[in-house]
């Protein structure tokens, strides 16, 4: 898996896809799918971009070939992580999906909106900055609230917590 720089994702997906596996091929993997997983908030900025794009590829080569792909993406400015890991097969579905993303009418997803990313700050936002009492509020399951809408009671145990 690697993650892509969303500006050279968003000037030209294909130009950014050909660059990674070109890098595989140079190295002499065998490149036997490679798609668009997702784009996504990054956790914390990397080189100064809070968004990614992940791209997923399944290849195959000989272990001798793999410090070359690790030296050139550890080089390559636009590819900001890599994850390698070893599977037996390609999971189900994946060669449909890279397929897909391979025919002529495939058009790139446009970015999230700002609304998305807010909602992404709704649910995983600053939880941690809270007060206990005003989190256990907040995710308090909808049986602790009695159904009305009513905030629920805050165990004992959490407020001494909180002192």
């Amino acid at each position: 898996m690697f993650l892509l720089d969303n500006q050279v994702v968003r000037a030209d997906w294909r130009q950014a896809k050909a660059m990674v596996t070109d890098l595989l091929a140079k190295n002499g993997a065998k490149v036997l799918c490679a798609r668009r997983w997702d784009e996504r908030k990054l956790a914390y900025s990397i080189r100064g971009r809070t968004r990614g794009t992940y791209l997923l590829a399944y290849f195959e080569i000989a272990g001798t070939g793999l410090n070359g792909i690790r030296r050139d993406f550890e080089l390559d400015e636009r590819v900001l992580r890599y994850l390698l890991l070893k599977v037996d097969a390609i999971p189900a579905g994946e060669l449909e999906k890279a397929a897909e993303e391979g025919a002529d009418g495939y058009v790139v997803p446009p970015p999230p909106t700002e609304e998305a990313t807010s909602a992404e700050r709704l649910v995983f936002g600053d939880l941690a900055d809270r007060p206990i009492q005003e989190n256990l509020r907040r995710n308090a399951p909808a049986e602790a609230e009695g159904g009305d809408g009513a905030e629920a009671e805050v165990p004992e145990a959490a407020a001494a917590e909180e002192s």
